[in-house]
């Protein structure tokens, strides 16, 4: 990249899991990048990158003021953030056909927020190394409810009702639901909590229990959408989807108590 060093500025990118988006620039005027337009907004920064030989995992961390619009410290508590993707490049603002130099890319980890400001760590693809190789054998399925390891088709799974009544984890519903939809997803539709996902662990006609409600408080009037569940046993991978050949588990492995299971042994 060449230039003066006071034409460069910082771009972001930052897209969420649901696919929207923002893309920001340190710069007090619209910065345009392949096609993307960067809205001015000085007050994101790097707090801190650091860059190393190896496969370490890289560290980095941005930080800001709550001044752009679709960035809210109310957004960031109620998690709609977590997991984004995030790209920070150093671009010439003064010559748009000067390449951008990549400086950072990963995934948003732990974000804090303090009165009009935030914090987040990021996480570089380095730090996958830190998972494990390969998967622990299970019984249970390790895959996702429709995921493109499990391949159950989810059209016409999914059903909408609307929120007539709370008590804590419980949730009256203007419809009823059979055992389908236990271990599946509820999305809300509205509210505070537009967007986010709670996990189905009860299921009685008009009565929905989630494992852990939102941050935002659920409002009576609230539409949801419910989308049938997997216990993830292989009977009901055989049985009720037909799908044995994507069943991610070892259901006739034996245990670790096989040598316990007959006298003497």
């Amino acid at each position: 990249m060449t230039g003066n060093v006071s034409s460069l500025s910082f771009c972001w990118r930052i897209e969420r899991a649901d696919g929207a988006g923002l893309a920001l620039t340190s710069h007090d005027e619209t910065v345009v990048r392949d096609g993307v337009e960067h809205r001015p907004d000085p007050g994101v920064v790097p707090a801190a990158i650091s860059r190393s030989l190896g496969l370490e995992p890289h560290s980095s961390e941005i930080a800001g003021a709550l001044t752009a619009d679709a960035l809210s410290g109310g957004d960031l508590e109620l998690g709609r953030w977590d997991g984004a993707r995030v790209t920070l490049s150093a671009v010439d603002w003064e010559d748009v056909q000067a390449p951008s130099l990549r400086l950072v890319g990963g995934q948003l980890g732990e974000v804090s927020v303090s009165g009009g400001t935030f914090s987040a760590d990021l996480l570089g693809a380095a730090s996958r190394l830190n998972e494990a190789v390969c998967p622990s054998t299970s019984p249970e399925c390790r895959a996702e409810f429709g995921d493109n390891r499990c391949r159950v088709d989810l059209a016409g799974r999914t059903a909408r009702a609307r929120v007539v009544a709370v008590d804590g984890g419980r949730l009256q519903v203007d419809r009823t639901f059979d055992e389908r939809f236990l271990f599946g997803r509820i999305r809300y539709l509205a509210g505070a909590n537009c967007g986010s996902t709670s996990v189905v662990i009860g299921v009685e006609g008009d009565t929905i229990t989630v494992r852990d409600l939102p941050r935002g408080a659920v409002e009576p009037g609230c539409v949801v959408e419910v989308r049938e569940g997997c216990d993830k046993r292989f009977e009901t991978c055989v049985n009720r989807f037909v799908n044995a050949l994507n069943f991610r588990g070892e259901p006739h492995l034996p245990g670790t108590d096989l040598l316990t299971r007959y006298p003497g042994s």
